[in-house]
């Protein structure tokens, strides 16, 4: 249950438009979650296969993410919220269900060392400069409004911590819960595999070409 037991931790990797890898079992390494978070690169060209670039679209893309640096996470609106999911859907990312003790969002230890994997790639010279999203989600087992509030402190808690350990700025890490809205199964709502923290990079990097 989510307020009662455990999380269990599954790992489950996927690049925006790209077969999912599924990772289960141990932790996931810092490398494969550097693949997992790493961005193709854009063009304005017209190569065959080559993801394009929508230069108006870009552009209010990383107005709205600018606006979400150094805000709380309840501060953030149904609005915004849904707006962050809908940009997340193209972005790489990767979904972590991590275990937190009992009945709080405190990292279990059996999971902190997949937090520290996590905290060795978003420190890697090939993500600086992104922002990421720390997603919480959580199943449907409980109240919405203790599941939202829980999604909210487990995804403060990922940042305090990679912010407290990796140095990773505060601003470059927004926070937001989902509670049980967004369910990885929806044909399960109450599924463990539903209670994970989804980190995305939302950053677009464009090539020079």
């Amino acid at each position: 249950m989510t307020r009662y037991l455990l999380s269990i931790v599954t790992l489950s990797a996927a690049l925006s438009m790209t077969a999912g890898l599924a990772i289960a079992g141990d932790t996931v390494s810092a490398d494969k979650i550097l693949g997992a978070l790493k961005p193709k690169p854009l063009t304005r060209g017209l190569s065959a296969g080559a993801p394009q670039v929508d230069a108006a679209a870009q552009a209010k893309e990383i107005s709205f993410v600018n606006t979400l640096r150094n805000r709380s996470t309840r501060s953030l609106s149904l609005g915004e919220r849904q707006e962050i999911a809908e940009l997340a859907a193209t972005k790489p990312k990767i979904d972590l269900e991590i275990r937190f003790d009992y009945n709080s969002a405190e990292i279990s230890k059996s999971s902190v060392a997949a937090v520290e994997e996590l905290g060795k790639a978003l420190s890697h010279a090939d993500l600086k400069g992104s922002t990421f999203v720390v997603a919480g989600h959580t199943d449907a087992i409980g109240s919405e409004a203790y599941n939202q509030d829980l999604s909210e402190r487990r995804a403060d808690t990922i940042k305090k911590y990679l912010n407290e350990k990796y140095g990773i700025a505060g601003a470059d890490l927004v926070t937001v819960g989902y509670g049980e809205s967004k369910p990885k199964d929806a044909s399960a709502p109450t599924d463990p595999a539903n209670r994970r923290v989804q980190v995305v990079n939302m950053d677009t990097k464009t090539a020079s070409k």
